[in-house]
């Protein structure tokens, strides 16, 4: 069964279109445990593995964006934004070789429909293989009465050239 729920925004006095139901992925936007569990799990693969990108969209509300930070050509620091489409093209045609990334440790904090989680995580090739790169998300989620969206997720990697800090990993 597919609803389509509106949320009013407010103060801007505008109504949007967040997101239509779907049973199948329905326990993985139940909890914030459970949003980022399924966050990280369906990235993760062998080489040529087939994502399962239509679990992915669900996770995300209406306009969210991914938000990797990187370097520029003369080594300042930047950021892009993609939306989730975006995010599955540059997945789908840059990683080439396994990508398993798991969280190391999560910090929660959260008002009202607001949710904030400063989530370390690891990256290796192989399911059990070294760690390639390391870093910390930052995501925001929105919660309304059924579930929970990811609004966005602003990251930055050790690969920058930051160490993390050691209250990050403990």
């Amino acid at each position: 069964m597919k609803r389509i729920f509106l949320v009013l925004l407010m103060g801007l006095g505008t109504m949007s279109l967040v997101a239509q139901t779907n049973e199948k992925y329905a326990k993985d936007v139940s909890s914030v445990d459970n949003i980022i569990a399924a966050l990280y799990n369906v990235i993760c693969g062998a080489p040529g593995e087939a994502r399962d990108w239509e679990r992915f969209k669900y996770l995300f509300g209406k306009d969210a964006k991914l938000i990797p930070t990187g370097k520029n050509p003369t080594g300042g620091y930047q950021y892009r934004t993609m939306t989730p489409e975006e995010y599955i093209t540059m997945f789908s045609t840059r990683i080439k070789t396994g990508f398993f990334e798991k969280e190391l440790k999560r910090e929660t904090v959260s008002f009202g429909t607001v949710y904030h989680a400063f989530s370390t995580y690891e990256t290796r090739e192989t399911e059990n293989g070294p760690s390639t790169n390391r870093g910390i998300n930052s995501i925001q989620l929105f919660k309304d009465q059924d579930r929970y969206y990811i609004v966005n997720i602003f990251w930055c990697a050790e690969s920058m050239g930051f160490t993390l800090p050691a209250s990050a990993l403990k």
